[in-house]
């Protein structure tokens, strides 16, 4: 052990031993230079040459993987700093215990099973520099089962008419206004008699700049409009940050006023999902830490949400497709006003009672 030891710390000043000694005309043997000391000395001398340069070659290597590790590890690093820095923590869900449970009409608490995915629930706001407001514009509940091999996103319209925990009968979104994300959850979770498990609060600013961010999305327009100078053709088109918004806030000449508003949001929606997830920009890693920055600017989520879950549900869904992603419109049969005047959209009770089932036993594959 310690003469292998000693050739190996001592390999290169032998070879430079070596190499003087060959050089003396007077070698060992009286021989030429070439053959100092015979075919024996001369193949153990290739031996510890050979030796060196796989070591080197070795060394190299080694470099040469942990270079683009330590890049990635720290390239992933600072997208987590990113994203730590610019999410925002609110109380967005009810407290725990008995009243942030579901509830029917009997006050019965609902029992959920386990093992049926994940309810997410994303409330869009439409106040900005010049739009002033505390209603909710957007409410998307996100289903994702455990094996997150497919999302369905349900688009409740704001003007549905409903129960609303302490303050009777009014539209969906005035939940929001009356007791924040909370109250919202809680409306929502009696409606369906299901657990909504997050929230995550959006302002349309950041749709505008999640868009720019990823080179813009193509968007499928199902019916035409004119909004802010752009022309909305029926087709696919390519949009801006600019453009989105613009297509996501109109509905005044839509068929359907808000409901037709909350196709074309589930529709800008998707396109944005699909573009994100696609290897352009998650491979790309300026356009990936520019969307991520843009993405979590305006994000504030609930007081249970870590970033670390986050990352893991993303890393997740990384296989989606658009064949995976579904959309559905909560039902209701029509619409109507209320004693004050106000339009409102007449809830489904029976369809709203399934889908609140399907989202239960995460069975939204066979609803209907």
């Amino acid at each position: 052990m310690d003469s292998t030891r000693e050739r190996d710390t001592d390999l290169f000043d032998r070879d430079r031993s070596d190499s003087a000694d060959a050089g003396n005309g007077d070698g060992g043997s009286g021989g030429s230079g070439d053959d100092w000391d015979g075919g024996a000395a001369a193949d153990g001398g290739s031996r510890r040459r050979e030796k060196k340069r796989n070591r080197k070659v070795l060394v190299a290597a080694l470099v040469l993987l942990l270079v683009p590790v330590l890049a990635v590890g720290g390239y992933l690093a600072w997208l987590n700093h990113i994203v730590t820095n610019n999410v925002k923590q609110e109380l967005l869900l009810p407290d725990a215990g008995a009243d942030s449970q579901p509830t029917d009409k009997n006050g019965n608490v609902v029992v959920q099973p386990t093992g049926t995915g994940t309810n997410y629930l994303i409330i869009g706001n439409d106040a900005g520099p010049d739009r002033v407001g505390a209603r909710s514009d957007v409410m998307v509940l996100v289903h994702v089962p455990d094996d997150h091999s497919r999302v369905t996103l349900i688009h409740f319209p704001r003007d549905l008419y409903v129960s609303i925990p302490g303050k009777g009968k009014n539209k969906l979104n005035a939940a929001y206004a009356f007791g924040g994300g909370p109250l919202l959850v809680k409306t929502m979770q009696n409606m369906l008699g299901i657990r909504i498990d997050h929230v995550a609060m959006l302002g349309f600013e950041g749709f505008k700049a999640m868009t720019d961010a990823v080179g813009g999305v193509d968007v499928d327009v199902e019916e035409p409009s004119k909004d802010d100078g752009y022309d909305f053709n029926v087709g696919t088109m390519h949009m801006t940050g600019d453009m989105a918004l613009a297509f996501v806030r109109e509905r005044k000449q839509l068929s359907e006023g808000d409901i037709s508003r909350g196709r074309r949001q589930l529709a800008f929606i998707k396109a944005l999902m699909l573009k994100t997830l696609n290897k352009d920009v998650l491979l790309n890693p300026v356009r990936l830490s520019q969307f991520i920055d843009a993405a979590t600017k305006n994000l504030t989520v609930d007081q249970k949400l870590d970033v670390g879950t986050m990352r893991s549900e993303a890393l997740a869904m990384r296989d989606l497709r658009g064949n995976d992603i579904r959309f559905i419109t909560a039902p209701f049969t029509g619409f109507g006003m209320t004693a004050q005047g106000a339009s409102i959209d007449i809830v489904d009770e029976v369809k709203m009672a399934d889908l609140g089932e399907a989202i239960r036993t995460d069975s939204l594959n066979s609803y209907k």
